[in-house]
């Protein structure tokens, strides 16, 4: 028996439309960043993933955020340009490249991720740990279950390189 209600089907729909208000709200941010630093959208999010990672091999970069490789050259390129990122030879194997920030070209994302982290702090200051750690695990999940639709719609589309 299912235990959808007509109050919870109410608030899982008024669920749905503020994930999508915060999916806008957050691309149209992420945008706004990536014009401030010169770059487009998709070379700011990948520089967020060796900001968060570390040193990435562009075949890494391209498996992590399912664009082709050579997208993600073109992606290394322009964030090498604009002084985010370096190549650098492998320690291990001289003829594999390994893509690394520069962490003192960050300061400009510092200063503009700061009153972000002190919002969300605020924000998480009146909840228990307990609802923290709820809070926590739903995002979790949420988040593996879209990096497992990412890959399932890369596979509709047909693409296999990246």
């Amino acid at each position: 028996m299912s235990r959808r209600t007509p109050k919870i089907s109410q608030l899982l729909s008024e669920l749905s439309d503020e994930f999508r208000a915060q999916s806008t709200n957050t691309v149209l941010f992420h945008q706004l960043i990536a014009d401030y630093l010169g770059l487009n959208i998709t070379d700011h999010k990948c520089l967020n993933y060796l900001i968060d990672r570390g040193p990435l091999t562009a075949g890494k970069l391209a498996e992590l955020t399912h664009l082709t490789t050579g997208a993600i050259t073109g992606v290394i390129d322009r964030l090498e340009q604009a002084g985010f990122v370096r190549r650098v030879k492998d320690p291990r194997d001289r003829r594999r490249v390994i893509i690394e920030r520069v962490p003192e070209s960050l300061a400009k994302l510092e200063a503009i991720f700061a009153p972000l982290g002190r919002m969300t702090a605020d924000i998480c200051e009146p909840y228990s740990e307990d609802e923290l750690h709820f809070l926590l695990a739903f995002m979790k999940k949420i988040n593996s279950r879209f990096q497992q639709e990412l890959s399932s719609f890369k596979q509709t589309l047909g693409r296999t390189d990246g």
